[in-house]
């Protein structure tokens, strides 16, 4: 309804423009003396009659709005394939002789019932043993209500009372106004450097949430926020978040997810056929594969086991288990330890890493002397953008390949004809604002203030078509997210799942779009919603920029 209203807005007090080619090409081509008042310190005399400004800014806003609706052809919202993989750099992968993978949310994905359980046991535990309110127990898991990426603010404190804020100006459950936040931050929505999150999301005054299984603590940190300050009850910020970190962290370390999952395999893992497929495609082309993941080697066989079957194990050449990530890619520390087969250490040395063996621990220093595995011919896959990959991108050259699920469900979004509709006109009412704001009579301003407020509507309405929290995880208005520039940063490429790959022929290349920047796009149409149509040149939108 939102979205309808925005696209139907039409001043009633001025007639619709004439349609005949030679008018078209009037109010949508270029002007001369349109031009000419945009050139400070110049001015000009005419005895032409003056035009009602009013009446002009309507008829190009009517205009425009007409050619936008006629530049979405049908099928347009549809190209978008779900199962593409995307490419932030050039990979062949003919050149790839070696797959390694992550465990969770890589080779085994989990179903949102998981979240809502980790959420209440997380709670319990805040109210029993760390003696919180039961009033927090009131409080339902909201499955849509965090997003991936977003930033914690610790510690910040107002008077009176404290509050934590989301980077997305979220306070508890509810939105924080602009003004409430610029006065939380000294009068700027700049939060300097030296408070971000260090290099991996950690703090220490801020937190970035980087892993799918941290829906279930944003959520919670959300509610107990809100509790208390719905109950006007005084509370140090810094140790709620530690309260609530560590309760999270108890539901993982007691080993309640292990036991929930192993106890309810078909509840709890989805997609596992696709595990499958990957795995045996890959080493039918004689691909060599390993795993390197934090998880216990008990649940992940069972797991494994569920998804490829009694004999997963063959598919691997190295099985890594609890490995410490990240510090299994920057340190050397840790020696490798070989477990039997009933999951027990075994105290012998490790010289080799062999086929069928289970390993624990260790680092990627003796891995690479072990393996000989070294540079742009090994691709390994995980979905936490630090644990999993910035360390091997960056420090040892390897291929990488972000999990990101959410993208999935984005794609979907993006495919939708309201949200093609509305980024297109939201694109072409901003570049009209950015071309009329020379006239500066007052009838002029009234309007181009109306076409800022729906500008700001239409925002709002893409947003809430992703999540209406925090909107999508890729992107902020007209700039990518946090999330997104380290995902570009970190990963070669990045998909949905694994399963991905079953599209593609082993010997294909990925190829980066050439996205332009901003002084190389003479034109907004050529960044349509799609991302990937490309519009041929139109005469009449030259006015835009």
């Amino acid at each position: 309804c939102f979205a309808r209203l925005a696209s139907t807005r039409v001043s009633p007090s001025v007639p619709p423009p004439p349609s005949s080619p030679n008018h078209r090409l009037q109010v949508v081509g270029k002007k001369r003396g349109e031009d000419s008042l945009g050139v400070s310190g110049r001015s000009y005399s005419s005895t032409a009659p003056k035009v009602d400004s009013k009446a002009y800014l309507w008829s190009r806003y009517n205009e425009m709005k007409r050619l936008v609706h006629d530049l979405i052809p049908p099928g347009v919202c549809n190209l978008l394939n779900p199962s593409t993989i995307y490419a932030n750099n050039e990979v062949n992968l003919d050149e790839v002789d070696i797959y390694g993978f992550d465990y969770d949310y890589t080779l085994a994905l989990y179903s949102s019932a998981l979240d809502a359980m980790i959420y209440n046991k997380a709670r319990e535990f805040l109210i029993q043993h760390y003696k919180y309110p039961q009033g927090i127990s009131r409080y339902d898991y909201i499955p849509n209500f965090a997003a991936r990426g977003l930033h914690y603010d610790i510690q910040k404190v107002s008077s009176p009372g404290v509050i934590v804020v989301f980077m997305s100006r979220v306070l508890g459950l509810r939105p924080v106004p602009d003004e409430e936040v610029l006065q939380l931050y000294g009068g700027t929505h700049h939060v300097p450097l030296h408070q971000v999150s260090g290099f991996y999301g950690k703090g220490p005054k801020m937190k970035q949430f980087m892993d799918v299984f941290s829906l279930p603590e944003m959520t919670l940190l959300a509610v107990a926020n809100d509790f208390f300050i719905s109950n006007d009850i005084e509370y140090d910020p810094v140790h709620l978040y530690k309260d609530v970190s560590d309760a999270v962290g108890m539901v993982h370390i007691k080993g309640y997810m292990y036991k929930w999952i192993m106890q309810d395999l078909e509840k709890y893992i989805i997609r596992g056929d696709e595990t499958y497929a990957v795995l045996h495609r890959l080493v039918s082309n004689g691909k060599k594969l390993f795993l390197i993941t934090n998880s216990p080697f008990s649940f992940v066989d069972k797991g494994m086991k569920y998804m490829v079957g009694k004999d997963w194990r063959e598919f691997f050449d190295v099985i890594i288990v609890q490995a410490d990530k990240p510090h299994f890619f920057n340190d050397c520390v840790k020696p490798f330890r070989r477990l039997d087969s009933n999951g027990d250490l075994q105290w012998d040395k490790i010289n080799s890493l062999d086929k069928g063996q289970i390993y624990k621990q260790g680092n990627l220093f003796d891995f690479l002397r072990l393996t000989g595995w070294r540079g742009s011919k090994v691709l390994y896959f995980g979905d936490h953008l630090y644990s999993d990959l910035a360390d091997l991108m960056l420090r040892h050259g390897w291929r990488t390949g972000a999990i990101v699920p959410e993208l999935e469900m984005e794609t979907k979004v993006v495919n939708t004809e309201q949200y093609a509709q509305s980024l297109t006109w939201l694109q072409a009412l901003t570049g009209l604002l950015e071309r009329m704001q020379m006239h500066r009579d007052p009838e002029s301003q009234k309007v181009l203030q109306d076409w800022l407020k729906e500008r700001e509507e239409l925002r709002a309405v893409t947003k809430n078509l992703f999540n209406p929290q925090f909107g999508s995880i890729f992107r902020t208005c007209h700039n990518p997210t946090y999330f997104s520039r380290r995902l570009c940063r970190f990963s070669d490429l990045y998909m949905a799942s694994i399963s991905c790959l079953l599209n593609y022929d082993l010997s294909y290349t990925f190829y980066p779009r050439r996205t332009p920047l901003q002084h190389e796009a003479p034109l907004w149409m050529d960044q349509l919603c799609t991302g990937c149509m490309k519009t041929p040149f139109l005469e009449e939108m030259t006015h835009i920029r």
